[in-house]
């Protein structure tokens, strides 16, 4: 008698600790099915939280809004906008999420993590590979490639000298440097574009933004290769001799590998 009183006191100790344990599950299960038009605004924002942390950006989205329609004010509405820009932009939504990231920035100007909203906006604009887009891609393309990348650097810039200890520096610099990279090659790749078709004036032209925009770049050197083809096509042999001297100048190597001259080779 005693071994069974034992043994169902330790049943019933088992269920209370299975059903214990379970209530979390039940209460996690009820949480994510509530009506978010009736949460209060501490769950609502940890429910927009699991969802951008879980990589659910549309629902983070969604609930973001929601928080914002219906407590549009204190420190989770104006969490959600920053949340709801990055959300956006993982989605690729980037013009939505530049929105976000300025709208941020003109409500509060002065809140600690502004340098966020600046990251985020560069982020949405900054457009990797840019240089070699002008190569498969229309010029018109190009162009508007181009408006982003210039877009991009101008807000890397802005967070870098208005926030120099942000967490968020060091790779602003280095998307910066990128960018001016990037985006000195694609004048170079669109120099070239317009070379390859007959239209040397505007080679010429391409080719020199290249140099005067973004001087100290590596694509400067393609530029001057360009000019002096493009002078030579169009029959000006003093400016062709004077691009390549100023060529050799700058660039310090061997222009040639043979006697004829090294634009013979392209």
């Amino acid at each position: 008698m005693r071994l069974t009183a034992k043994l169902q006191s330790l049943v019933l100790m088992l269920a209370a600790s299975v059903l214990l344990s379970g209530c979390g599950s039940f209460s996690g299960m009820f949480a994510k099915t509530e009506d978010p038009q009736k949460m209060a605004v501490e769950g609502l924002y940890r429910r927009a939280k699991d969802a951008l942390q879980g990589g659910n950006y549309a629902e983070a989205i969604k609930l973001y809004e929601t928080l914002e329609s219906r407590f549009p004010y204190g420190v989770q509405s104006q969490q959600a906008i920053l949340d709801t820009a990055y959300a956006q932009y993982k989605l690729g939504e980037r013009a939505q999420a530049i929105a976000a990231a300025d709208r941020f920035i003109k409500l509060y100007p002065n809140h600690e993590n502004v340098d966020y909203a600046y990251y985020v906006k560069g982020l949405a604009n900054f457009i990797e590979d840019l240089g070699l887009l002008s190569i498969f891609a229309s010029q018109d393309l190009s162009e508007r490639d181009q408006k982003s990348a210039r877009e991009a650097y101008v807000t890397f810039k802005t967070l870098a000298e208005k926030f120099p200890q942000s967490r968020y520096n060091a790779d602003s610099l280095l998307r910066m440097r990128y960018l001016v990279n990037a985006l000195s090659q694609n004048e170079a790749h669109i120099a070239r574009y317009y070379y390859n078709r007959g239209a040397y004036q505007a080679a010429i032209n391409r080719a020199q933004s290249c140099i005067t925009n973004y001087p100290n770049t590596p694509a400067n050197e393609e530029a001057l290769r360009i000019m002096v083809q493009s002078y030579k096509a169009i029959g000006n042999a003093q400016l062709a001799a004077d691009t390549e001297r100023i060529y050799k100048a700058t660039f310090a190597r061997a222009s040639n590998a043979s006697d004829s001259p090294w634009w013979k080779f392209w």
